[in-house]
């Protein structure tokens, strides 16, 4: 159903809606939030999310229920067509309102745990401007000794347009076995 001239409160657009399209505060239609493929966190030492086209804005990534067999802090590195970068990073994270960690190689998106628990994290990047990207994120992980919630936040100023991300541990060699990894992109 084509829309010609919708006045809904201070937005008026015409064009084509869908479940993914929206209104600019403008008036115009913005564009469309389109999915990655969930990847199941069940093997390896990273999850690699590559293609990203140029022109992206913000990117949500998003873990529901991950873990590894280790005790290493699960973390967010941006990459271009140089491939990731593991410099340059400024950061940290607060859990259950207390300071835990903060990070130069990576975004931090959950506290160091034990093997058992499990990790549910959104964390939304956004572009300032010439590839300076900043991320905030919140958490959830719960294990035997307890539950835990946190919140992170960083920046990240690229060498080129961003094309990749990366979700992986601090010691990069805890293998994922449990749980699902994706992204957002608009």
């Amino acid at each position: 159903m084509a829309l010609t001239k919708v006045q809904t409160g201070l937005i008026e657009a015409t064009g084509t809606p869908s479940a993914t399209t929206f209104f600019r505060g403008d008036g115009s239609w913005n564009g469309t939030i389109t999915s990655g493929t969930a990847v199941a966190s069940t093997s390896g030492t990273s999850i690699d999310f590559t293609g990203i086209p140029t022109g992206v804005k913000r990117i949500t990534v998003m873990l529901s229920g991950v873990s590894t067999n280790g005790t290493s802090t699960f973390i967010l590195q941006l990459g271009d067509s140089g491939g990731i970068e593991t410099t340059g990073y400024a950061g940290g994270c607060l859990q259950n309102g207390t300071q835990i960690a903060w990070a130069s190689s990576a975004m931090l998106l959950n506290r160091t745990g034990a093997a058992v628990e499990v990790t549910t994290t959104q964390a939304v990047l956004t572009l300032l401007g010439s590839n300076q990207w900043v991320m905030s994120s919140t958490m959830y992980s719960n294990e035997s000794g307890g539950i835990y919630m946190g919140v992170s936040s960083g920046a990240k100023t690229l060498s080129d347009t961003l094309d990749r991300v990366r979700v992986t541990t601090t010691n990069g060699t805890d293998t994922f076995d449990a749980g699902s990894i994706n992204i957002l992109y608009e």
